[in-house]
């Protein structure tokens, strides 16, 4: 499992002002193609988040573990999650994409916030999700559904890498998630990727002026020679 690498103040910040669009084309121009959760949405206005990721893996409930419906919270590795995850975790639970039953609902979502969890993200769905949607804590996930985990998700391990929304995860790799959705990030690339996020966008602001004001598409998307050289000088200035 990779090394995680440590990421600054700054770093994090720019990483928080692109698209995760943005986002997507820096690191497909990498050579990474699959980065971005397909089909998890967020739950409510809060949606702008960024953490380390933190790890859970649901498997098929089984009816002679989970028809009980009981949790022990010192064994079930759900609820040790929930009270490891800290400041700038976003935890991120592997569901397999099976929306048939609840990842987790409003308590342990707002226990996760009490503990300063930037954010949590699952491929599956979430139970009382108009009170997540509430939290002030960014929550991603493909739908709602009202019946609990344990009647769909059997909670494996925590903090080992994860499918999620077919993308693979590690612990403590970045994710980024806007009013689209969410992107990972490798932590070794998060600096570069910031750096050339933020130049990206920028410049395509200046391009997005430029069509607004009649230009076309040939010689602006992409900047031929003069198109570059106007953007060079509002740089300078």
């Amino acid at each position: 499992m990779p090394e995680v690498q440590p990421i600054s103040n700054e770093t994090w910040d720019l990483l928080k002002a692109p698209s995760t669009a943005t986002l997507t084309t820096v690191l497909a121009k990498k050579g990474l193609w699959n980065t971005f959760l397909t089909g998890v949405k967020p739950l409510g206005p809060n949606s702008k988040m960024a953490g380390r990721a933190f790890t859970l893996r649901y498997i098929p409930a089984r009816e002679d573990l989970d028809s009980s419906l009981e949790f022990d919270n010192a064994t079930d590795p759900q609820r040790i999650a929930i009270e490891q995850v800290g400041p700038g975790d976003v935890l991120v639970i592997d569901a397999r994409g099976d929306e048939r039953g609840g990842t987790m609902g409003a308590i342990l979502a707002t226990r996760m916030h009490v503990r300063g969890a930037a954010g949590v993200v699952t491929d599956g769905a979430f139970r009382d999700s108009p009170v997540i949607a509430e939290l002030e804590m960014p929550a991603y996930a493909r739908s709602a559904h009202a019946a609990t985990n344990k009647t769909i998700h059997h909670p494996c391990d925590l903090q080992l890498p994860i499918a999620c929304a077919g993308v693979a995860v590690y612990p403590g790799d970045v994710l980024i998630g806007d009013e689209e959705g969410v992107v990972v990030i490798p932590p070794h690339l998060a600096d570069e990727v910031a750096r050339e996020a933020a130049a990206q966008e920028h410049r395509e602001d200046f391009i997005i002026d430029k069509i607004r004001g009649g230009a076309p598409l040939v010689g602006t998307y992409p900047m031929d020679d003069a198109t570059r050289a106007e953007y060079e000088r509002t740089l300078k200035q």
